[in-house]
């Protein structure tokens, strides 16, 4: 008689020496179950049992689930792309959206600061060409940064204590602003401010501004001057009228408008009476030196001109 216990396939002999019913694979072996591709895990019955016992086997933590297809497929791969892809998109565009949003708050809020500070004086300005001319295209200098020597002539139209008004030719108000700096002059000799009355012919320099100008000095005209005589050259300026497009004389071969420095002192002082003397009743608001040496004098208060070209030696030479 054999004295070894015998064996079944999966475990020992019982102890009433028969053999007990054949164990089942772990759940993790090769031989359990495994997960269909299509559908849930299939289980007997005697699987089934093991598994609900309180102190049965349970499937390992890594083990696929009942009722679960493992995405081990190429397809259930895609798939999971996709959703990653799809989840992470729109993560993004989330956050675009919410940049957008912030920055469009900041642009409205940065417009709206902006527009409660001071208006700009070509804003309010009456005079056809009151913006143009300005800008730094080439040099960059020629931009105005605030009011610039210049100057205009016509007749006085009334007096109001330390200051009067006077009318151009074509027709155009100018405000005349004196102080206790500025010089008078009558001919060859210098007057007082008290020389300056109603209908009187003058020629003002100073700093413009606008329509108004803080005189520097002020020339009271014979009859008859060119600076007070009508010019039917000019056109003065009407609401609503386009500006003539036409050129004059000789305009130097390499000028673009916006380029040059503006000048001061007498220098602008000189520009701006050659201007005047050719083309009076209009307002000179700047006097530009050009790369070759001559001047633009910017004017504005009528349709034509807009600018004046003045030689080295303070000769009109052209117009546009």
């Amino acid at each position: 008689m054999n004295d070894s216990v015998p064996t079944g396939p999966y475990g020992e002999q019982g102890a009433d020496g028969t053999a007990p019913a054949a164990a089942q694979p772990p759940l993790n072996s090769p031989d359990g179950p495994q997960p269909t591709v299509n559908g849930p895990q299939q289980f007997n019955a005697a699987q089934q049992a093991a598994m609900n016992a309180p102190d049965g086997p349970r499937p390992p933590l890594n083990a696929p689930q009942p009722g679960l297809v493992p995405a081990s497929g190429p397809e259930q791969q895609k798939s999971g792309l996709r959703r990653l892809f799809s989840r992470r998109r729109n993560v993004v565009i989330a956050g675009a959206l919410a940049v957008c949003v912030a920055a469009g708050i900041s642009i409205g809020f940065a417009a709206t600061s902006g527009s409660s500070g001071s208006t700009t004086t070509a804003a309010s300005f009456p005079f056809a060409g009151a913006s143009g001319g300005a800008g730094g295209a080439g040099g960059g200098s020629n931009a105005r940064s605030g009011p610039e020597p210049g100057g205009t002539s016509g007749t006085v139209s009334g007096v109001s204590g330390s200051s009067f008004t006077l009318t151009t030719t074509d027709g155009q108000k100018v405000t005349v602003n004196e102080s206790s700096s500025t010089t008078y002059e009558n001919g060859s000799s210098s007057t007082t401010a008290s020389a300056i009355t109603t209908n009187t012919p003058v020629l003002v320099l100073g700093t413009v501004n606008s329509t108004t100008i803080s005189a520097t000095q002020v020339t009271i005209e014979p009859a008859n001057s060119p600076y007070t005589t009508a010019n039917s050259a000019v056109e003065a300026f009407q609401q609503g009228s386009p500006s003539t497009a036409k050129s004059v004389g000789t305009i130097p071969a390499d000028y673009t408008e916006g380029q040059g420095t503006i000048v001061t002192g007498s220098t602008a002082n000189q520009a701006t009476v050659a201007a005047l003397a050719a083309y009076p009743g209009v307002l000179v608001d700047r006097v530009v030196q050009l790369s070759d040496g001559t001047y633009e004098v910017h004017t504005i208060g009528a349709n034509w001109p807009h600018h004046v070209f003045v030689n080295t030696s303070f000769q009109v030479v052209g117009a546009n």
